[in-house]
């Protein structure tokens, strides 16, 4: 479908469901409701050099799978209106398993970028996950003091919060970043299985914000993943989820496993990370299928968890009511 065509024919996706993430700065085109949520995935086949991803061929997935979602041909307005110079916003990244599966650094630098155009002074960035030496061995360098720098961080430096955060299943310390420095969220998990839970993508990402994963990886993460996000620090101050599948995982996760890996050469964005959940789990199922791999329910770890954020009403889980594009560029 042509760009023009898709603006002209999509309808408004919107934070109408009750379960999307609330942000006075939404932009007032998002008011309306639509009849389903929206994943953008976005591939661009000729993205990999010699020497690894080309910028300026990720800088297009960005900028136009933030377009698609929005429907806006300026994907610059779209920050601004979903952040404001006054926010702190942290960025979730997943760096469990070294710099090739895990948040592309370079993605991360795209993304302060734009949020830095649009003033946020860089001091009032951070990247966050739930270790030091994971973000190092991912390539991120730790700042935790320097303010005129983005700062970068695990919950090992930082702490946690003194409270029992509770609900359902759950119940967890969460980090400090998450409850006493940032005002906002981007949320960039990793496209790949998980040998537990099946996939680890948005929802599993937030347990690098506990002290306690552990604890919460029984009948394959089912109901605690979904408990977890619900918690409404996590989804009161989450605005958006990028998804980095620039290399893909279908099998042996979450340590990397170059057998089992793939290079999708995409990005997945929406707002609704359940539904977004729901698709990057389709994805891991074909391309399973693809290797002749059994199914994940198959293999005893059907990711349930995300069919439970959707009848918790945190999100869309019916594959039929989501709105999938596909763009290719």
């Amino acid at each position: 479908m042509k760009r023009r065509e898709f603006f002209k024919r999509s309808f408004l996706i919107g934070a109408g469901f009750s379960f999307l993430p609330v942000s006075r700065f939404c932009l007032p085109e998002l008011a309306a409701t639509p009849t389903t949520s929206r994943v953008v995935e976005i591939t661009h086949p000729k993205i990999r050099t010699g020497s690894g991803i080309d910028s300026s061929s990720l800088e297009q997935l960005l900028d136009q799978g933030l377009s698609y979602l929005y429907q806006t041909e300026n994907p610059r307005h779209i920050w601004s209106q979903l952040f404001s110079k006054n926010d702190v916003v942290g960025i979730k990244v997943n760096c469990l398993s070294g710099e090739k599966a895990s948040t592309h650094k370079l993605l991360v630098e795209l993304i302060i970028e734009r949020l830095q155009r649009i003033g946020i002074p860089s001091g009032n960035i951070i990247i966050w996950d739930r270790l030091n030496k994971d973000l190092e061995s991912a390539g991120y360098s730790i700042n935790q003091t320097n303010r005129n720098k983005v700062r970068c961080f695990g919950n090992d430096t930082i702490g946690y919060d003194d409270r029992l955060y509770i609900n359902g299943s759950v119940g967890s310390l969460i980090t400090r970043t998450l409850t006493d420095l940032c005002t906002a969220v981007i949320n960039v998990p990793v496209l790949k299985d998980h040998g537990i839970v099946g996939v680890t993508l948005s929802m599993k990402n937030f347990f690098g914000a506990i002290h306690n994963p552990n604890k919460y990886h029984h009948q394959a993460g089912n109901p605690y993943v979904a408990d977890l996000y619900e918690f409404p620090l996590i989804r009161q101050k989450t605005r958006l989820t990028i998804c980095d599948a620039l290399e893909a995982q279908y099998e042996g996760g979450p340590p990397f496993k170059p057998q089992w890996s793939w290079p999708m050469n995409s990005l997945l964005l929406a707002v609704d990370g359940v539904a977004l959940d729901r698709v990057g789990w389709e994805i891991i199922e074909n391309k399973r299928k693809e290797m002749n791999r059994p199914t994940l329910k198959e293999a005893g770890r059907q990711p349930e968890y995300i069919l439970t954020a959707g009848k918790k009403n945190l999100g869309q889980s019916d594959l039929k009511k989501i709105d999938w594009q596909k763009i290719n560029l």
